[in-house]
């Protein structure tokens, strides 16, 4: 008998969800881990089991390649057009939006997000990746080329499916970071097995309940969660996978780079960040101020694009730590559930153990903790929005990634954009950046030449599915969304007749 007392604000698909043993999908059926092993989920808010999942290993990862391979060895997929591939994940995307509290609730009460963010963002977003990949089914081309080789020819290219993919996804945003992988692998052609993260694998096992209703063809969708080390390894590592894409910390990234090398799998990477926000002197204050907050404090600085580098020139900085100390000091820290909240719980004990680490050596290397720096209550994961100021370059809160709402403030007295790109680009990263200037021309050319792969302009944290997102240096390879997408899912074949 069920004993868990589940939050009354949850609605009763929610409630029905998390009372129930939740399983694998697999070859289209929702099926338990081959041991019989369940893991417990916590919630991040009260540190209590919320849900029992089935634990996959080794077997299971055999098993869901499988029938992936089947699924696109015997053209189950491929026979499926492209425009009725395309309804399928427009179906898909019909699903969750009659759901989509229900994923909201399971975002909150999983990640500890602020259920009103997870409704007005989260699952929104990932609804919308389906619907605009729905579209990119029908439009992937190849093209004819003229050859300059003597004699007559017809030479033209096509755009097939790279295959079996392997896609294992982060904690921080569940079900969008599943859309991102899922939607476009799929509209390419491929079939795939998704590795949820351990820590948050509610909102995508919910999801695979509803890939069999949408009418997808066994075996071309599988979803199974397990934890990095067993089941995330061995999908790395599968001889049968032709592709892994992984987004998650660079550490792993590059442990994920050495499994895939047996057999050669191609790989894309969204990996960690240190992103730079650069306020120069002339920028609207009431504008870049909440502005760069939001850049380090949105998703509780979970997100690895947060702005957690805070350049501001030496005239506005005093003006520019107070503002973001100021809003950082009125956020209202909670669970997520509860309609009030701004900022819910760190996911883990160990998130929470890893961000706490981090303020305590800068404080030790000399950082001045102008805003938060500590524990909120005594139960759950929660860290008070933070502002560490004095910071130098060589301090690790600087140069690590925290992945937590902490922004470390450093002032620069150079209007060289030169020299300002330099430090901007003093990490080992280069995912995002933002620069905040009144002056069009100014900010234009110091995003040119700020090395990473996304830079926003008098903004930050802006998404869409038609913008490519991805990283320079140790923030990955390849491009998540957008058109760019597809170079990641597909393989070209040019083809040569003579005439």
């Amino acid at each position: 008998m069920d004993t868990r007392a589940f939050d009354p604000r949850l609605g009763s698909g929610a409630v029905k969800f998390l009372s129930q043993p939740i399983k694998h999908l697999i070859d289209g059926q929702l099926v338990p881990a081959a041991s019989g092993r369940y893991f417990e989920v916590l919630d991040p808010a009260t540190e209590r089991v919320i849900a029992m999942v089935a634990e996959a290993d080794q077997e299971d990862v055999n098993r869901a390649v499988a029938a992936a391979r089947r699924a696109f060895d015997d053209g189950k997929w491929a026979k499926v057009s492209p425009s009725q591939k395309g309804r399928l994940l427009w179906k898909l995307a019909d699903l969750m939006e009659q759901h989509l509290d229900e994923f909201a609730e399971l975002e909150s009460i999983d990640n500890g997000k602020p259920f009103a963010v997870a409704r007005a963002a989260d699952v929104p977003l990932a609804i919308d990746m389906f619907r605009y990949m729905a579209g990119w089914a029908t439009k992937l081309t190849g093209s004819s080329i003229p050859l300059s080789f003597p004699g007559e020819f017809l030479s033209y290219t096509v755009r097939e499916p790279v295959g079996v993919v392997a896609q294992i996804i982060p904690w921080n945003f569940p079900l969008l970071m599943a859309a991102w992988k899922l939607a476009p692998a799929l509209a390419a052609g491929c079939t795939l097995v998704l590795k949820a993260a351990e820590q948050t694998p509610l909102s995508a096992l919910r999801f695979a309940e509803l890939v069999p209703e949408a009418g997808f063809p066994p075996g071309v969708v599988n979803i199974i969660s397990g934890f990095g080390e067993t089941a995330g390894a061995a999908l790395a590592a599968h001889p049968q996978v032709d592709k892994v894409a992984f987004t998650g910390s660079t550490e792993v990234g590059k442990l994920i780079v050495k499994a895939a090398a047996g057999n050669l799998k191609k790989v894309t990477l969204e990996l960690g960040g240190k992103s730079p926000a650069i306020v120069m002197p002339d920028a609207d204050l009431d504008r870049a101020i909440p502005g760069v907050a939001n850049a380090i404090f949105f998703n509780h600085g979970q997100c690895c694009c947060a702005g957690s580098r805070l350049y501001a020139h030496r005239s506005i900085y005093d003006r520019v730590v107070e503002g973001v100390s100021e809003i950082a000091g009125k956020i209202k820290v909670g669970a997520g559930l509860d309609p009030a909240t701004e900022m819910g719980p760190l996911v883990s004990g160990e998130q929470f153990d890893r961000v706490t680490s981090y303020i305590r050596a800068g404080i030790d290397e000399g950082a001045k903790t102008v805003a938060g720096g500590g524990r909120v209550g005594r139960e759950g994961y929660f860290v008070s929005p933070t502002v560490l100021a004095d910071t130098t370059p060589l301090m690790k809160v600087v140069q690590e990634e925290i992945f937590g709402p902490v922004v470390c403030a450093q002032p620069f007295s150079d209007d060289d954009l030169d020299r300002i790109a330099q430090e901007a680009n003093d990490t080992i990263y280069g995912l995002a950046a933002s620069v905040w200037s009144r002056d069009g021309g100014v900010a234009h050319k110091l995003a040119r030449k700020i090395r990473s792969g996304t830079v926003w302009i008098n903004c930050h944290n802006v998404f869409d599915a038609a913008l490519p997102f991805g990283g320079y240096k140790q923030s990955g390879w390849g491009r998540e969304m957008g058109e760019e997408v597809f170079h990641s899912y597909t393989e070209v074949k040019a083809i040569t007749a003579a005439l």
